[in-house]
């Protein structure tokens, strides 16, 4: 089975989704409180809440955080946040995939505009990335969860598509559609996950060379630090001697 983009062990070992603890909270909060506000604000009957609140758990989200975003759902002075998704090219022809959450869609397009274009790249209409992409589940673990057969063996079991391990985690792919059915069950058998996520899993990855890698890993710093960005994917792949030096540097 194959697995998640080499790109994304970059950006992890390079903790770039760690930066900043708070404004990673904020985040996780405001998914919470869009989750619980399109749905119930009971977890057991709201899969998406159940899955922001798993995955604020597993960023060690305090238990107060999480109640005060749920409760903001409810709330009259609640802000509407809404959906909204960019695609657009950047260096060396990498397709790009852009999830927000935003009170303010003006703001919002101005900044992840001014990303790609800073960065040599070029902002599209929906859709003229994506079909190039499909939806999957997406379901991770630590390494100490157990060995590479063992999770191989869980992942069978519990119906998912898609595993690949190293030293530092196990990442799982699933249909989207039966990612919570996929994660209990690989709960069951390994324990809770530290991520329950779905995501766009390129069809194809582009290969590109240390200098594109690295005007990459920019842009995707770039829109990652703005407030009103939740995700973002990029379809491109180092090779080992490449990926090697980026994660040195």
């Amino acid at each position: 089975m194959a697995g998640h983009s080499q790109f994304k062990n970059i950006m992890h070992r390079k903790g770039r989704q760690d930066a900043v603890r708070s404004k990673m909270f904020s985040k996780l909060a405001r998914e919470i409180t869009v989750a619980a506000k399109g749905g119930t604000p009971d977890p057991a009957m709201n899969p998406r809440l159940r899955l922001a609140i798993q995955n604020a758990k597993a960023q060690s989200m305090p238990k107060d955080n999480i109640q005060r975003a749920i409760n903001k759902a409810s709330g009259g002075d609640s802000e509407n946040y809404e959906e909204v998704r960019y695609e657009g090219y950047g260096p060396g022809g990498v397709a790009l995939i852009v999830e927000a959450l935003t009170d303010n869609r003006n703001r919002t397009a101005s900044n992840v505009r001014a990303a790609f274009t800073k960065a040599g790249g070029a902002l599209g209409e929906t859709g003229s990335v994506s079909f190039m992409w499909d939806r999957a589940g997406e379901i991770t673990y630590p390494a100490s969860a157990g060995s590479a057969d063992k999770v191989m063996d869980a992942a069978i079991e519990a119906g998912a598509d898609d595993v690949e391990s190293d030293e530092e985690s196990h990442t799982i792919i699933c249909g989207f559609e039966s990612v919570g059915d996929v994660a209990k069950s690989l709960e069951d058998a390994l324990g809770e996950a530290e991520s329950v996520k779905v995501i766009w899993r390129p069809q194809n990855n582009i290969p590109v060379d240390e200098d594109r890698a690295q005007s990459l890993m920019k842009l995707v710093g770039t829109l990652e630090d703005d407030d009103d960005v939740q995700n973002v994917y990029a379809n491109f792949e180092v090779d080992d001697e490449t990926m090697a030096r980026l994660s040195a540097a």
